[in-house]
Order: C-alpha cells, then sequence, then structure tokens
C-alpha cells in the first residue's frame, strides 16, 4: 500500500475531497478590516494582545451566555494568553506542504513553553505535518490563508491508550492534541485539515459511481463486504475484531500495530484541559471525530466552521464529553455524523468515571448535513445535565433535536432546556427520543425496517438509563420526514418533557411510547 504524504495526492488516487468552502459566509469579515487586522498581527499586535478577537467575541462578551439561565453556571472567560510570540518559519518550517513540518512546530512549542508561553503564529502557507501537542499557556495562532495539513502516514501516529465512544481503548495519536494543558487556544482565519480520506472506510450508497470506482482502484485496499470499502487489509481485520468501533481481544503492541489503520484518531482531542478558546478556524475532514474535549473545564468555542464530507463515517463535528462549563456559540458544523453532540462515557466505563457533562451553552450555531442537529448520547452514562441550547438553526440534517440511549448505558439525562430553534428540510424526525439505539442513523434504522420491542420489560438498575426534566420551546420546522417520535423504556418511561410553542410541518405526525409526563402546550404539528 503506498503511502500518501499530502492530501493532494490521495485526493488524485480516490477523487475524495471534503465539500469546498468558498468562505462567502465570511466575506462580511473580510476586506480592508481584516488585512489591516492581519498587519497588525505580523507586527506582533495579535488579537488577545490588543484585548479584543480577531473573529468573534470580546473577551467580556461571554459573560452574557451565562447571565440568565436557568441553572446555576459561573462566567467564562478567554484564557489569558502572554504576550510572547515566535513565528513558525523561524524554526525551519517548510510553507510548501512538500516537507514535514512536525519538528519546527514542536521546537516552537517546547521554546515557548520553556518561556511562559505564548503565541505561535503560522504564517500563509501550507503546513505539512505530523502530530502536534499543545503546552499550557500557548495560543496556536493561523494567519488567515495557513493550512495545516496532518499527513496521510500511519507511521506518524502511534497508538496510544485513550478513550473512544466512551470506553477505555487504544487508537492512534490524534493529529492535534493536549493533555491536562491549561490556558490554551487555537485561533484564527486558517485551516486545520486531518487528511480523513485516507483513514476512513466509505460506504457505497453515500458516493457516486464515479467515487466508487475509484476508491476501489487504490493499491491495498478492498471491498470488505458488498458496498462497504475500507482502505487497508488491516483496517478490515480491524473491523472484523471491533464491537462498535473499538477492537477486542488484542493483547500485544504487535496486535495493535497490525490493525492500526483501523484505529483512526479524533482529530483534535483535548483531555482534562482547562481555560480552553477554540475561535475564528476552519476545522475539517478529521480521520474520525472532528473535535473532541473530553473532561475539559471552562472551554470557550466560537466562530468555528467544523464540516466534513456527507459520507464520513463516525464523522462527528463536536463531541462535549464529560465536560464542565463550555460555550459554543456562533459557529457552523456540517458533518457525516452528529453535528453538536454531548456525551459522557458509555456503559460500565463510562459509570466508573462518573464525570457528567454539565453546564453547557450553545447559542447562534447552524447545522448544516448530518445525523443531528444538536444531539445527547448514546454515550451518556455518566450523566448530561444543565443544558442550556438557544438561537439555533438545523438544515438539512437526518434529525433536528436527538436524544439517544439504550440499555445497559445508566445515566440520567436532565435540566436541558432547549429554545428559539428553526428547523428546514429535515430528513427524519424534527425531534427524537430513542432508547433503543444500536448504532445505526435514525434514517438506516428507517432503511432496515427496524421495530425494537417495546413491550417487554426489565428490571431496573445502574445500568438503565434515564431521560427526565427537558423542556423544549418556541421550534419552528418546515419539511420533516416525521415530527417526533418518543420510543421509551416499558421499565423506565420517558418522563418530565415539557414541549411548549412548536409548530412542525411534516409527512408524518408524532409518535408517543412507554411515556409518562410529557406535557404540550401549543404544539402545532401539520401532516402533508
Amino acid at each position: 500500500m503506498p503511502v500518501f504524504v499530502n492530501a493532494q495526492a490521495y485526493d488524485a488516487a480516490t477523487g475524495a475531497s471534503p465539500r469546498q468552502d468558498t468562505r462567502q459566509q465570511r466575506a462580511p469579515r473580510q476586506g480592508r478590516d481584516a488585512q489591516a487586522r492581519q498587519g497588525r498581527d505580523r507586527q506582533g499586535l495579535n488579537s488577545q494582545q490588543r484585548g479584543g478577537r480577531a473573529r468573534g467575541e470580546r473577551p467580556a462578551a461571554y459573560e452574557r451566555y451565562t447571565a440568565q439561565l436557568p441553572f446555576a453556571m459561573p462566567a467564562l472567560k478567554a484564557p489569558q494568553i502572554p504576550q510572547r510570540r515566535v513565528v513558525l518559519t523561524d524554526f525551519g518550517a517548510d510553507p510548501t506542504g512538500q516537507q514535514l513540518s512536525t519538528d519546527a512546530f514542536a521546537k516552537a512549542i517546547d521554546q515557548l513553553a520553556t518561556q511562559g508561553g505564548g503565541h505561535l503564529v503560522v504564517p500563509q502557507g501550507v503546513w505539512l505535518t505530523g502530530p502536534i501537542v499543545l503546552k499550557s499557556n500557548i495560543d496556536l495562532h493561523l494567519e488567515a490563508g495557513a493550512v495545516i495539513q496532518f499527513a496521510a502516514d500511519e507511521s506518524l501516529y502511534p497508538v496510544i491508550d485513550v478513550s473512544f465512544e466512551g470506553l477505555d481503548t487504544r487508537r492512534c495519536q490524534s493529529p492535534l492534541s493536549a493533555y491536562k494543558a491549561e490556558n490554551i487556544s487555537i485561533s484564527g482565519q486558517g485551516v486545520i485539515d486531518g487528511n480523513g480520506q485516507y483513514w476512513r472506510p466509505v460506504k457505497r450508497q453515500k458516493v457516486t459511481e464515479g467515487h466508487w470506482k475509484r476508491l476501489l482502484d487504490i493499491p491495498g485496499s478492498q471491498e470488505m463486504k458488498k458496498g462497504y470499502w475500507v482502505p487497508s487489509a488491516g483496517y478490515a481485520k480491524g473491523e472484523r475484531l471491533a464491537n462498535m468501533n473499538v477492537p477486542e481481544g488484542l493483547t500485544t503492541d504487535d496486535d495493535w500495530n497490525s490493525i492500526k489503520r483501523f484505529l483512526r484518531p479524533v482529530m483534535v482531542s483535548l483531555v482534562g484541559c482547562k481555560n480552553v478558546l477554540l475561535q475564528g478556524v476552519i476545522f475539517q475532514n478529521s480521520p474520525a471525530w472532528n473535535l473532541h474535549p473530553l473532561m475539559c473545564e471552562n472551554i470557550i468555542i466560537d466562530d468555528v466552521l467544523v464540516r466534513n464530507p456527507d459520507y464520513a463515517q463516525n464523522g462527528d463535528a463536536l463531541d462535549l464529553e464529560s465536560c464542565k462549563n463550555a460555550l459554543v456559540v456562533n459557529s457552523r458544523f456540517d458533518a457525516g455524523d452528529d453535528g453538536i453532540c454531548i456525551k459522557s462515557g458509555k456503559d460500565a466505563d463510562g459509570r466508573r468515571r462518573a464525570m457528567p457533562c454539565e453546564n453547557v451553552v450553545v447559542s447562534g450555531c447552524t447545522v448544516f448535513a448530518g445525523h443531528g442537529g444538536f444531539v445527547v448520547g448514546s454515550e451518556m452514562s455518566g450523566g448530561v445535565k444543565n443544558i442550556k441550547v438557544s438561537n439555533c438553526q438545523f438544515v438539512g440534517t437526518d434529525v433536528g433535536l436527538r436524544f439517544k440511549s439504550t440499555r445497559g448505558r445508566g445515566g440520567v439525562v436532565e435540566g436541558i432546556w432547549i429554545d428559539n430553534v428553526t428547523m428546514a428540510d429535515i430528513v427524519n424526525d424534527a425531534i427524537i427520543f430513542n432508547l433503543y439505539y444500536g448504532g445505526k442513523s435514525v434514517a438506516e434504522q428507517v432503511a432496515d425496517g427496524d421495530k425494537p420491542d417495546t413491550d417487554k420489560a426489565y428490571p431496573v438498575d445502574e445500568t438503565t438509563p434515564e431521560f427526565r426534566d427537558i423542556h423544549i420551546s418556541n421550534v419552528r420546522c418546515s419539511n420533516a420526514g416525521r415530527a417526533m417520535l418518543f420510543n421509551g423504556l416499558p421499565e423506565k418511561p420517558i418522563d418530565g418533557i415539557h414541549l411548549n410553542n412548536i409548530w412542525i410541518r411534516a409527512k408524518k405526525g408524532a409518535e408517543f411510547t412507554n411515556c409518562k409526563g410529557v406535557e404540550r402546550n401549543n404544539v402545532n404539528i401539520s401532516v402533508q
């Protein structure tokens, strides 16, 4: 199997690339003002030193998001980064994307870290690199025209211990990561690209005939089963050993390395970090999930674009897992799986961690294609509470508001407040609560004719998931496949759901199974 060091080489073989982004939606923020900002940044006066932001909010403005919440949450401020700055080119980096700049990134970050932190400025250019590890008190700042592209070479990404899909396991090291770092940010106007097409499998029905033929022509790849392409024999082996993307029965390093391509990493992994800002940057084309803050505290995600091709398997845009105090504002998500997703670990591993995802505000965000606009679960074994979603719009997603879990998870989801959400062209359900999630999207469940047994009750114990105290108000949806589906467990019905001022136009109405305490006030459903 040849190694494609850059995306252009792999795309030439596959014909695959993410959706093109013309940045037309960003045009109002560019022009003379953007040129002036860039000029000041090149003089060392970056946005954080000026007391504002090159894009997005001023630091004090974040406080307004926590001013009037139905739960207690501290005001958040952007991390304070020292004024010191270095430029990536000073460390021998190659701006043409022909040579790896891995060492240059590492040297620049190490120098800033030994000096107490500062800003690593990435100028205009294509910067091909292996993994980047951020450290405390450092801002990775991408100027306009900067593209950080992670090399398509599995040898650069060692297999390490991680948590993936809520379970303790092993995966390849993430292209961009930080572990227990404080006061870190990724900011600017550039692009971070994960070269995801090198790692991901592809389903035939999700791509064009020409795209599929080019995939089959890649040396070393194979159609593992009818209509399911994988990039290598090692990937196929990993798939056969896996239970919901997590391999089982591997005992040695050689075992793990034999399926390395299957162990595709999340692109941005932030674990146990505190005081984090992601602002202004485009995050795209990830091997698996795009952004994965895990067990982080005080995190702000502002004015980012997170995107993957619509055929990207496990291509979630944002998975916020077991985090405390988070703002997700003024951002756009366009993914091949869930858009904005709240998680807290899976089954026994999640219950053992016992860290809920709590105190989260999502405001002013747009989700395009994906399995769900705003999603909770299915990995919610540590609990989810105190979430406010407002002033968001979902366009063309599989589902609008998606709550999912299954027996065996455990965990309680409560204190969710959703207000002022608009949806258009929702393929399936505008609002869904599904306690029989089995790893499929709603579209796949419909296509396969899945009909779970909703009559048989099981004993209630710590593995029984629970959804309660959820408030959904002022929602408007045009053109959905079905208005609502509430599918609870007979032994633990969905309880305490408050629906107020809902207008949905759909091909099918609403279905409620194993529910109690579902309060409906001014709920209007028009069946087309």
